[in-house]
């Protein structure tokens, strides 16, 4: 099962949490704000991806499963 995950840009502040806890998934881009490393855009198998999203002060990340 993969979980996909969408990043609300217009919400992000730029905490770097999600960067903090799952890092082999996000990064920070050139403005401090949260983006998805490559490779990981059109899904992640990486566990700490649902933490990430629980860790985000602002609720800019979205996650769900797929089965593809």
């Amino acid at each position: 099962m993969h979980i996909k995950v969408n990043i609300d840009t217009d919400v992000c502040i730029g905490a770097g949490q999600c960067a903090l806890t799952a890092p082999n998934v996000f990064t920070q881009d050139d403005d401090g704000f949260s983006a998805l490393l490559p490779g990981q855009e059109n899904g992640t198998d990486d566990a700490m991806t649902k933490e990430a999203a629980r860790a985000c002060p602002v609720g800019a990340i979205k996650v769900s499963e797929t089965t593809g």
